[in-house]
């Protein structure tokens, strides 16, 4: 590789899970930030890389990637890491979860987060939606964490994968950013699979270096609090 990979980020936002496989990777990368204070993520400068206005996009050798699955999926197959080897059997299992959340766990958690974006203004329409989301949600993290414990390698956090650093992001979100009268519903302890992927994720080096990068506290995963970054806003 001649060029060095150029993350665009946000704290605490997709981009995390791109920054923890690039220390997992041990690659020299550079950071830059999307300010989404001042709607960073839609100035022309950052348009003209991700088009859709979205965080994380990773400058590479070979142009810019946007969409977070496909970013882990290309640094995995680039750097034969973080998922099982294109021959493998295992390799169309892991796949199958990797876009599960990919496609429709990430979807359903920014429809919760941000009901506005999808319906409007109006109230009703928003606790309509949020109520529908909420409850998928937890359909989808119940149906993660039965997979969690079907003893894949790949997804229980004992050797990460792409996999569990996008589930133990989007874990760290549902604990944080859902409407308080819903995130009772979130309590991580419940899911029992994924708190030992959790736990285990953790206690990595390139979980305590993106805690320490992005303001994220000393339990990020396991009992997560709203960043304090040194720049930047998470929303």
């Amino acid at each position: 590789m001649t060029q060095m990979y150029r993350l665009y980020y946000a704290p605490d936002n997709a981009s995390l899970i791109i920054r923890l496989a690039l220390h997992a990777l041990a690659v020299p990368y550079q950071t830059v930030l999307v300010d989404r204070s001042v709607q960073g993520q839609k100035a022309p400068d950052y348009l003209a890389i991700n088009p859709n206005g979205l965080i994380p996009a990773l400058e590479t050798p070979h142009g810019a990637i946007f969409e977070t699955g496909a970013i882990l999926l290309w640094l995995a197959d680039t750097h034969s890491a973080l998922e099982p080897a294109p021959d493998d059997p295992d390799r169309a299992a892991f796949l199958k979860w990797l876009f599960f959340v990919s496609n429709t766990l990430h979807p359903a958690l920014r429809m919760l987060f941000y009901p506005s974006q999808y319906v409007g203004s109006e109230p009703a329409v928003q606790d309509a939606l949020r109520a529908q989301m909420n409850s998928e949600v937890a359909r989808h993290f119940q149906t993660l964490n039965a997979a969690a414990g079907a003893g894949h390698p790949w997804f229980n956090g004992a050797t990460p994968s792409g996999l569990d650093y996008y589930v133990a992001a989007c874990l760290r979100w549902v604990a944080l950013y859902p409407d308080q009268a819903v995130r009772h519903d979130f309590d991580l302890p419940r899911y029992q699979n994924l708190m030992t992927l959790l736990h285990r994720i953790e206690k990595r080096p390139e979980a305590r270096a993106v805690q320490t990068a992005e303001g994220l506290g000393p339990t990020p995963f396991t009992a997560p609090h709203h960043p304090t970054p040194q720049e930047g806003s998470a929303t």
